[in-house]
C-alpha cells in the first residue's frame, strides 16, 4: 500500500462511515481493486489498518458534536448522581444520556454473542456485502415513503431509543450502514430526516468507540513501523472527510429525502454482483 491509497482509503472510511452507504462495503470494495494481496495475504494487516482509521472517524463525530456531548455529560451527572431528579424531573440532555445508554445495550449484547461471526470471512464476502446494500436500499426508501415526518429531537422516548438500538445491531450485518440502518429506523418511527442523523451519530459514538478501541487492541500485534505513515495519512483523511460528511448530511437532510442515497446503494449492490459475476473481482 502506498501513500496515496493509504490516503484514499482514509477519504472512503471517513465519507462511507456517516453516509448511509456503509464504510465496510466500500472499505471492501476499493481494497479488493487496489490492495487485493494485502487483502488476501496479511488479512490481520488489512483488518488492523480498518480499526485504526476508524479512529479517525470517531474522534471526527466526537469533535463535530463536542457542545452536545459536554452538555448531556454535565446534566446526566447533574440530574443522576449531584442533584437527583426521577426520570421525567430531568432536562433534555439528561434524558438524552439515558436514551444513548438503551440505544446501546442491543448492539452490545449482539455484538458480544455473535462475535466469532463479525470477525470471520463472512465479513469480508462481497456477495454478502452486495445484497446488504441492495435491500437496506429498498427499506430506506420504504421508510422515505410511511414516514410522518413530524418527530423532532423532543419527541425521542426510550421505546424509540431501544428500536433504533436494534437497527443499530443490525449494521453488523457487512454493507447495511450504521447510519443507514438507524436513519432508515427513525424515519419508521415519524421522525424528521434531520433528528433520525443526529440521534444516529450521538447513538454511533459508545459503540463505535467500543468496537474501534476493542479492534485495535487486538490488531496491535499486527501493526508494525513500515505502516507508521500510512496509518498517519489514512487517519487523518478519515477524520477531515467524515467531519465534512457529518456536516454536508446534517444540511442536506433539511431540504432533501435520502433517495439519492437509495439509488446509489442499489446500484453500487448490483455493480459489485456484477463483477463477482463476470469474475472480475473475488467475492
Amino acid at each position: 500500500m502506498n501513500i496515496l491509497q493509504a490516503i484514499l482509503f482514509g477519504i472512503v472510511q471517513g465519507l462511507s462511515e456517516f453516509l448511509p452507504i456503509s464504510s465496510t462495503a466500500h472499505l471492501i470494495f476499493t481494497g479488493k481493486i487496489f490492495v487485493n494481496d494485502l487483502i488476501e495475504n496479511y488479512p490481520e494487516r488489512w483488518t488492523a489498518f480498518m480499526a485504526v482509521i476508524q479512529l479517525g472517524t470517531l474522534l471526527a463525530v466526537l469533535i463535530y458534536f463536542r457542545k452536545d456531548l459536554i452538555n448531556i455529560i454535565r446534566d446526566f451527572l447533574k440530574d443522576n448522581l449531584f442533584q437527583r431528579k426521577s426520570f421525567n424531573g430531568q432536562s433534555l440532555n439528561s434524558k438524552m444520556g439515558w436514551l444513548i445508554i438503551i440505544g446501546t445495550l442491543p448492539v452490545v449484547v449482539i455484538g458480544l454473542s455473535l462475535k466469532h461471526y463479525i470477525e470471520g470471512a463472512f465479513t469480508k464476502n462481497l456477495i454478502v456485502i452486495s445484497i446488504s446494500l441492495i435491500v437496506l436500499g429498498i427499506l430506506l426508501a420504504i421508510a422515505e415513503k410511511v414516514s410522518s415526518f413530524k418527530k423532532d429531537i423532543n419527541h425521542l422516548n426510550w421505546l424509540d431509543s431501544l428500536i433504533v438500538g436494534i437497527a443499530q445491531a443490525f449494521a453488523l450485518i457487512p454493507g447495511s450502514s450504521r447510519s443507514g440502518t438507524t436513519i432508515t429506523a427513525g424515519l419508521f418511527l415519524g421522525f424528521t430526516r434531520e433528528t433520525a442523523a443526529r440521534f444516529s451519530f450521538l447513538l454511533s459514538i459508545p459503540a463505535v468507540l467500543a468496537s474501534g478501541l476493542l479492534e485495535l487492541k487486538e490488531s496491535l500485534p499486527y501493526l508494525d513501523k513500515s505502516m507508521t505513515l500510512n496509518l498517519i495519512v489514512a487517519t487523518l483523511a478519515a477524520f477531515i472527510s467524515g467531519y465534512l460528511a457529518i456536516d454536508f448530511l446534517l444540511k442536506f437532510l433539511k431540504r432533501n429525502s435520502t433517495f439519492i442515497f437509495v439509488y446509489y446503494r442499489i446500484i453500487l449492490g448490483v455493480l459489485i454482483l456484477s463483477l463477482i459475476g463476470f469474475n472480475i473481482i473475488n467475492a
